[in-house]
């Protein structure tokens, strides 16, 4: 059995897989794939419809929000959020907390002026900025929710009178959330949702079409809801996984019984960091994501070394990001609380071996 460790695309459960495999075949016993099946038959149109109806149950997204499934990734957000909310001669507010932070900021400064509030580039982004404050008149504020590669996570909503703009790709469904607290949330898939290939927007419909700009259409928020997301072809098979992961999810429980397990395996992970003298965490302690644990040795020519122990137990896909180095673990929903007792084991392992 593999463990996948990876930061995305990422693990899906096996039942997903087996039924997502099944439905390449012979979807729904249609005698076609899901890969080859009409975006506008009844069968899809049926796919789509449950898609969005477990976004808004998992979540409880009010009436007064829509849900897009879009493509383009959360980069392609990255544009089409500041076209959409941010007037022309008005300026919006960022938080830098890394490089996804970053590049959503530098995109935005194409369109508009941006102000970025406050960073923590100082510390190479292992921690989230505190005190700082959101301008009263900034069209909207965006922050990214959780950072995959420096392993922090923002947990408190910032407090701003402000309409707010998230980038929830590595934690959505992971946790309970407020809609209401959010004008707009944008995830790309490939982590707790579905496989890559999709995008999914929640947005608020009275904070739209107030920008006095012209927006290509494709980039419009306005059409895509009009066309109840097939404005052009969508991402048939990615929102069908996603469809069936949702399912997956809500038979669980839903989001708040994956949240209490999402903190138990963190919990457990972490605990074994600080115990573990060959290992240190890098993210300051408030801070830690729930969803990426990343973390070094203390003699950084050990790692080579874990890293073979590692990929003969099984581990794959906990080497750290370049910006960091040493380790990351992604632990998304569907990674199993054995998984993380077979990572604590291997560097109980490692530990006793070079006592």
């Amino acid at each position: 059995m593999k463990h996948n460790f990876g930061a995305g695309p990422c693990i899906l459960p096996q039942e997903v897989f087996k039924e997502a495999s099944e439905a390449v075949l012979n979807f729904n016993d249609t005698g076609l794939s899901i890969l080859e099946i009409s975006h506008r038959s009844k069968e899809f149109e049926a796919v789509i419809v449950e898609a969005e109806r477990l976004v808004r149950e998992l979540l409880n997204v009010p009436l007064n929000y829509s849900i897009l499934f879009l493509q383009g990734g959360a980069s392609q957000q990255f544009a089409m959020v500041p076209l959409n909310l941010l007037p022309e001669g008005g300026k919006a507010a960022y938080l830098d907390t890394g490089v996804w932070a970053s590049k959503a900021a530098k995109e935005a400064k194409n369109i508009g002026t941006i102000d970025i509030v406050a960073s923590s580039s100082d510390k190479n982004y292992n921690y989230i900025p505190k005190g700082y404050s959101i301008p009263a008149d900034a069209s909207y504020f965006h922050y990214t929710s959780n950072n995959t590669i420096y392993g922090t996570e923002v947990f408190d909503v910032p407090s701003t009178s402000v309409p707010i703009a998230v980038d929830m790709s590595s934690d959505i469904f992971s946790r309970d959330i407020d809609v209401r607290d959010f004008d707009l949330i944008y995830a790309g898939a490939q982590k707790n949702m579905g496989p890559a290939g999709l995008t999914v927007v929640i947005v608020k419909d009275e904070i739209l079409g107030k920008t006095g700009r012209t927006i290509p259409s494709i980039f419009d928020y306005q059409p895509h809801i009009k066309a109840g997301s097939m404005y052009n072809t969508p991402a048939v098979f990615s929102i069908y996984v996603a469809m069936l992961n949702l399912r997956w999810l809500k038979a669980k429980g839903g989001v708040a019984v994956i949240e209490q397990e999402n903190i138990i395996k963190a919990r457990t992970l972490y605990d074994e960091i600080d115990r573990n003298p060959f290992f240190k965490g890098t993210a300051e302690v408030e801070d830690r994501s729930r969803m990426n644990v990343t973390f070094v040795m203390d003699s950084p020519e050990l790692e080579a070394e874990f890293l073979a122990l590692a990929k003969e137990r099984d581990l794959v896909g906990i080497k750290g990001h370049r910006s960091v180095g040493g380790f990351r673990a992604s632990i998304y929903n569907a990674l199993s609380i054995s998984s993380i007792n077979a990572l604590v084991d291997a560097m109980r392992e490692f530990e006793d071996k070079h006592k």
